[in-house]
């Protein structure tokens, strides 16, 4: 199924009537830590508390790439097959570019285990194309299609996508506080 991705921001006047404030088409951001992937950075608020005012039409905030407590990211990602090739580039190089292009995404991978991460976030996802399976710490797994809805609170995991075609995610991360114990 091809996307065109495209992003619509609406806003209040001063005097409280709706409008539209934004209207473009996204353009993907390739990192070669995501060899072949997509990624999409759609909206972010500020960590806290996000408040709507008339007329503040208030900018996005992408990055860091995973939000505070409280603050929230709104982004689509395409993954690539598990089989495309790796970047021809030293880790040093695919690290600093991965930062320069998506800070605050690298930090969370575990570099023994690899798309294995954590996050403080609770992160609410749905497949919107395609097929992946989600891997937890022990192993366990399921099989993710279209329609399906994940919500992830802060566990340890990887996506994997198996297939010979790309798998087309939306998800919105909610940053969060890890209770202790």
């Amino acid at each position: 199924m091809a996307f065109d991705f495209k992003k619509v921001v609406t806003d209040r006047t001063s005097d409280g009537k709706s409008v539209f404030a934004e209207e473009t088409r996204l353009e993907p951001s390739t990192v070669m830590a995501m060899p072949g992937s997509e990624l999409f950075n759609i909206w972010g608020t500020d960590d806290g508390t996000p408040f709507v005012g008339a007329g503040d039409n208030p900018a996005t905030v992408p990055f860091p790439f995973f939000p505070g407590p409280g603050g929230t990211r709104f982004i689509i990602v395409r993954f690539a097959p598990d089989s495309t090739p790796p970047a021809d580039a030293g880790v040093d190089e695919i690290v600093a570019e991965a930062e320069q292009k998506q800070p605050g995404l690298i930090g969370v991978f575990e570099p023994d285990t690899p798309g294995m991460h954590t996050t403080d976030s609770i992160d609410y996802g749905v497949c919107v194309d395609g097929e992946i399976w989600l891997e937890l710490d022990d192993g366990s797994e399921v099989h993710v299609t279209p329609g399906t809805c994940v919500v992830q609170q802060g566990t340890r995991h990887g996506w994997r996508n198996r297939t010979d075609r790309h798998c087309t995610m939306v998800y919105v991360l909610v940053g969060a506080e890890r209770k202790s114990g």
